[in-house]
């Protein structure tokens, strides 16, 4: 709103109410008044800073109420760079009396913007004053305050040297791996590699690694979880010898963990060691793992393993990946999951990429026609996608040889949803050059076998199998052929050819099906 007041030189106006505000009750209202008042701090001269944001800042840090005093600890670090000398020494006896507040929120919100205050001191200033500050707050009796500390560790490392940490920083970490709250435990799992990457390669080297193999074999299921998180990032870090005699006894461990949601984690990021270890290595200590992990009971389990399967494909080779998990693959497509076998749909066109036609028609074809009848529309929907996914890897040619004659075929299917989605996929494939701009095509399947059907593949192979369909017992059926018959009339029209065959075939049909009984297919004019 400064400019509203005349800009920059009277936004510190804006201060008073905003400061009332920052001390009221609700933890909402006092948020967004401190967010806004750093907004105004960034357009702030020196001098309005030393006049009126500074005297702010000191009766919010003094106030009586701790609701001021805790929206006073976010409000340190957009001005102190802008603040004299002098006034800096005072805001940062002040932060210091904010982190022995003895309101336990109050030391909460120091923790918490302890880390964004941080990078604008001096090392000296870190050295002097924010290292006590941390070492108070990390040995909080509150373990709400002390898993708030982890970020401030992260950042007083960020300023120090190697050597620095080592010497100021070594016992602090060990503590807080170590702490007797799972909870801090678990935000030093979760911020693992940050804190690995911030002390450096020697204290990684000596005191983290035993520290994350604590972590990956932690009491609680919810610390095992977040470090699981961090094997790929923290591994990078770590010599191949080290990975295969500290890490991996941890890792196959958690594959038979009690938890499901640490299997889950596991299985979402375990992939991510392939390529650090090797094709030798990833060939005898992770395959079996991935074999295990995508016969969990837990279907997130493998549905996270499926997901990331192309990082251990670039490693090993889709060869030897087709042989040891292939038969895994196929089990888990017929999973009575559907967000697992639509999670294998997904993965199949990087597969047939890699595996070539041949295999694909002998080992896979089937199995990519079978899902378009799945009982679940979300599946027979990513089963469409996936031919046209298909189509793009092995072209149009294949398409018309076995897509198309296939897709007609289910048009007498005895089971309605294939017949169902026989007309979805010829008419989306049919609409994609007429109204693909126009939004009336779903975008999931509006590809789906729009290349090889040509005004001359309609007429030669298509428009028997719609036609036909007219009859069909199902309404729903009959209504979604009178959509289809109406797009290819605008598919056939593009040639002289095709105008004639609309005009004796496909008119009369949909003349039967506007006399049709049930209302709806007469809806489609």
């Amino acid at each position: 709103m400064e400019e509203y007041l005349g800009g920059p030189p009277h936004a510190h106006l804006l201060l008073g109410p905003l400061e009332n505000l920052a001390a009221v009750e609700e933890t909402v209202v006092r948020d967004k008044a401190t967010e806004s008042i750093n907004k105004i701090a960034a357009v702030l001269d020196t001098n309005q800073i030393e006049t009126h944001y500074v005297p702010l800042l000191k009766r919010l840090s003094t106030g009586e109420w701790f609701t001021s005093r805790t929206s006073a600890a976010a409000l340190y670090a957009s001005v102190y760079p802008k603040a004299s000398p002098s006034t800096q020494d005072e805001m940062r006896k002040l932060y210091t009396a904010l982190s022995s507040d003895d309101t336990p929120m109050v030391r909460r919100a120091a923790a918490r913007h302890l880390a964004t205050f941080v990078p604008t001191l001096s090392k000296e200033n870190v050295l002097s004053d924010t290292l006590p500050i941390y070492r108070k707050l990390s040995t909080d009796d509150q373990d709400s305050v002390r898993l708030l500390t982890v970020d401030d560790l992260i950042a007083i490392a960020g300023k120090l040297t190697p050597a620095e940490v080592n010497e100021q920083l070594r016992a602090s970490l060990r503590s807080s791996v170590s702490d007797k709250s799972w909870r801090v435990r678990y935000m030093v799992a979760d911020h693992f590699v940050k804190l690995a990457e911030a002390v450096g390669q020697v204290l990684v080297n000596e005191e983290l690694v035993g520290s994350f193999v604590a972590l990956l074999k932690d009491n609680e299921a919810e610390v095992r979880s977040a470090a699981a998180g961090q094997l790929p990032g923290f591994a990078k870090l770590l010599e191949r010898d080290v990975i295969l005699a500290r890490i991996l006894p941890c890792v196959r461990d958690l594959s038979s963990d009690n938890s499901q949601h640490v299997r889950a984690a596991l299985g979402m990021h375990i992939s991510g060691l392939a390529p650090l270890l090797g094709r030798e290595a990833t060939i005898e200590n992770l395959l079996p793992l991935f074999l295990q992990l995508l016969k969990d009971d837990f279907p997130d389990v493998r549905l996270n393993i499926i997901s990331k399967l192309e990082t251990v494909n670039q490693v090993i080779g889709i060869d030897l990946l087709s042989q040891s998990l292939l038969p895994a693959i196929v089990e888990l497509a017929e999973d009575k999951q559907w967000r697992v076998r639509q999670a294998i749909i997904e993965y199949i066109p990087l597969l047939a990429k890699q595996l070539g036609v041949a295999f694909f028609d002998e080992q896979l074809g089937n199995l990519c026609m079978s899902w378009l009848g799945d009982n679940v529309y979300s599946i027979r929907e990513s089963a469409t996608v996936n031919l046209r996914k298909l189509t793009e890897v092995f072209g149009v040619d294949w398409a018309k040889q076995t897509i198309v004659p296939k897709v007609l075929q289910m048009g007498t299917h005895p089971n309605y949803l294939y017949r169902m989605t026989t007309v979805f996929a010829i008419t989306v494939s049919a609409m994609l050059g007429h109204y693909s701009s126009t939004g009336v095509v779903d975008t999931a399947v509006s590809k789906a076998l729009a290349p090889s059907l040509t005004p001359p593949v309609i007429q030669e192979n298509v428009l028997a199998t719609v036609l036909a369909l007219v009859q069909d017992p199902i309404p729903n059926i009959r209504f979604n052929v009178a959509k289809c018959l109406e797009v290819l009339a605008i598919s056939l029209a593009a040639t002289p050819e095709g105008k004639e065959v609309a005009k004796t075939k496909v008119v009369p049909a949909l003349q039967q099906l506007k006399a049709d009984p049930d209302p709806d297919p007469k809806v489609v004019k």
